[in-house]
């Protein structure tokens, strides 16, 4: 953003200029300079907020600070010297906006209300040397340089003040102004001085420098992880209950867990974590690394922990954390029965943890086309109202998605929301589980889509936080619409555990990943080492309270740890859980009260980021400062696993 120099060059040359020349012409040319130089002022404050908060966030998850532009002026030691510069961050970007828009509205309706006045070139010449000063304020990068724009600010007010200067009153008042501010500003500059003599610096950000420098360095342990499990580690094939091997690696081991061969699962999950335990001291210094990255970035910006700054970008509570996890807590019953079920229905003695993934009923469904899909995700979606329905329409006849499988294609599915319209990229295979995507992906498009249409450029992109709860409302209104649609027994059962496998797997699975994250930065703030063998054991003990005492917690899922990737997202995990639980709130308000819980459930997926989210979620009906969404979501899971033991009873 180097061209942010101009934006203080150019009313500085418009005030010089006009002072100096501006008598040469004709009033309205002068108005017009004037305003046509602040014109451009504001274009390039408008472009560079743009650039600005398009660009992304630091390591710690924060709009970064920039100094484009910064030069020593007066040295007076060796580490104490004066700079000039710019310096750009959240607020001071807004203001260049605020002030540069001003501005020229005073600019432009000048021409009209000074037209004919005496001196009129020497006040538009006054009101560029205004708006220079006010700017030169916000982006200075020291206290000093701030005094010095202060004190133009003052000089410049003097002046338009004491335009009028043949009339006493205004000269009275213009100097009356300047005195009075002017003493104030004597125990302003005795204040700076004493700043700068015991703190050694005039910056506003000592270590802002610092920070941004070690920006790179902090994303080295997510970075070498990635490295590490996805490129550097090979695993011995898993062999099937016929001799023959299959390749294992991190891409593959799930579909293999997924498999009926009980023996293929047990070969993949004993090949794997018997492998990552070779490197468990290597895993565990990565991870002792990140947090220890992480604890720097909050104690650098004045946070109590860790948690604390990651959810502060957010603008979410602690305390919603800490909610959901006592809520869980609170139900880890449901969560056992269902343990105790999956090992009756898989009809094994021992139920382990390689047999968590594989699918509980064996006769999928016939493949559902795409065609269908669409149709029955628009139906399902009615209870939404015509006007959602209609957007939804749109983005399928109008070639948002970009549907199937193709060479060179990512995996998996993604929705982008831009400004134009979102576009969504599925792999669709025609099975339940891509029909449930479809609905999923659209409930991000439209999110952006109502967001991109109701919020302006900086409001306009909903933090994560939210991210996934309309997402999954679709999801759950699809279930709702599918299950009031069947009465055959082996078809709800099929639906029913589908839905139970997103609770366990979302709301379940990802609290204990986020209370095993707490537990890593108590650990790391209270200055633990995070040894492998401190990790393996709270892992373990974890998963045991988790899934209680019908599962087999073997020494291998102790090393789970090792390969998930989410523990290096800085406290990220825990919103896939409250976005669940949310989104289950939301799906019941909406079918339970209709047409007032929608308006407001569609004035949420509009507000993008204009509110906290919680406030967001608030005005839909949501109170996530509450444990009551999650303690209702998890009610929910309560009674779909009644239905599902009485559907599979013998």
């Amino acid at each position: 953003m180097e061209y942010t120099i101009l934006i203080l060059l150019l009313p500085l040359l418009s005030f010089l200029f006009l002072g100096l020349a501006g008598m040469k012409l004709k009033p309205a040319a002068a108005g017009l300079v004037g305003t046509a130089v602040l014109g451009v002022v504001t274009l390039l404050s408008c472009c560079t907020a743009f650039e600005y908060f398009t660009a992304g966030r630091d390591a710690a998850g924060a709009f970064p600070t920039l100094i484009p532009r910064n030069a020593v002026w007066l040295p007076i030691s060796r580490t104490l010297h004066i700079d000039m510069g710019i310096l750009l961050d959240p607020i001071s970007v807004m203001m260049l906006v605020v002030i540069s828009t001003v501005s020229l509205m005073v600019h432009v309706y000048s021409l009209g209300y000074m037209k004919g006045e005496r001196g009129f070139q020497r006040y538009y010449a006054f009101l560029s040397l205004f708006t220079m000063s006010m700017m030169g304020l916000v982006v200075a990068t020291n206290i000093f340089q701030m005094y010095l724009f202060w004190e133009l600010v003052g000089v410049s007010s003097y002046l338009l003040i004491g335009f009028y200067y043949t009339k006493k009153e205004a000269v009275a008042a213009s100097k009356k102004a300047f005195i009075v501010t002017r003493f104030a500003d004597l125990g302003f500059l005795v204040g700076i001085l004493f700043y700068g003599y015991y703190a050694g610096t005039f910056s506003f950000t000592p270590e802002v420098r610092l920070l941004a420098a070690a920006g790179e360095m902090a994303n080295a342990p997510e970075t070498v992880f990635g490295a590490f499990l996805n490129a550097d580690m090979r695993y011995p094939d898993a062999v099937d209950s016929e001799g023959k091997p299959h390749a294992l690696s991190q891409s593959t081991f799930v579909p293999l867990e997924e498999s009926g061969d009980r023996a293929l699962r047990k070969s993949a999950y004993e090949n794997l974590y018997n492998t990552l335990g070779g490197m468990r001291n290597t895993a565990a210094g990565l991870l002792d690394a990140q947090n220890k990255q992480q604890k720097f970035f909050a104690t650098a910006r004045k946070y109590g922990s860790a948690r604390e700054a990651a959810m502060d970008r957010t603008n979410v509570p602690v305390a919603v954390y800490d909610n959901l996890i006592e809520a869980v807590h609170r139900n880890m019953d449901k969560m056992h029965r269902y343990v105790r079920l999956r090992k009756k229905l898989l009809g094994v003695d021992e139920l382990h943890f390689y047999d968590v993934y594989t699918p509980l009923l064996k006769d999928e469904p016939a493949k559902i086309p795409f065609a269908q899909a669409k149709q029955t995700v628009y139906d399902a979606l009615y209870p939404l109202g015509d006007s959602y329905r209609a957007i939804l329409k749109e983005g399928f006849e109008n070639r948002w998605i970009d549907v199937y499988e193709n060479q060179g294609k990512r995996g998996g599915a993604y929705s982008a929301g831009t400004k134009v319209h979102p576009f969504v990229l599925l792999n669709y295979s025609g099975s339940l589980d891509s029909q449930f995507t479809l609905a999923h992906e659209m409930g991000h498009a439209l999110h952006s889509y109502l967001s991109n249409k109701h919020q302006n450029q900086i409001d306009s992109d909903y933090v994560i936080f939210v991210a996934e709860v309309a997402s999954t409302c679709n999801e759950v209104l699809l279930m709702r619409h599918l299950l009031k649609k069947t009465t055959d027994k082996k078809q709800r059962a099929y639906l029913i555990n589908h839905f139970m496998d997103q609770f366990k797997g979302t709301v379940y699975r990802q609290t204990m990943f986020a209370e095993f994250e707490l537990a890593m930065g108590k650990m790391a703030e209270s200055g633990q080492a995070l040894t492998a063998d401190a990790l393996c054991q709270k892992y373990h003990a974890l998963n045991k309270l988790y899934f209680g005492p019908d599962m087999v917690s073997d020494d291998q899922i102790a090393l789970e740890w090792a390969r998930i990737p989410h523990f290096y997202y800085n406290y990220y995990v825990f919103q896939y859980a409250t976005g669940y639980s949310a989104a289950i709130a939301l799906s019941r308000r909406i079918l339970r009260e209709g047409e007032s819980a929608v308006q407001d459930y569609l004035g949420f997926l509009s507000g993008g980021c204009s509110k906290s989210p919680i406030d967001l979620l608030k005005g839909a009906g949501v109170d996530m400062t509450s444990p009551e969404p999650v303690n209702q979501a998890l009610a929910l899971f309560g009674e779909l696993l009644d239905e599902m033991e009485e559907l599979t009873r013998e």
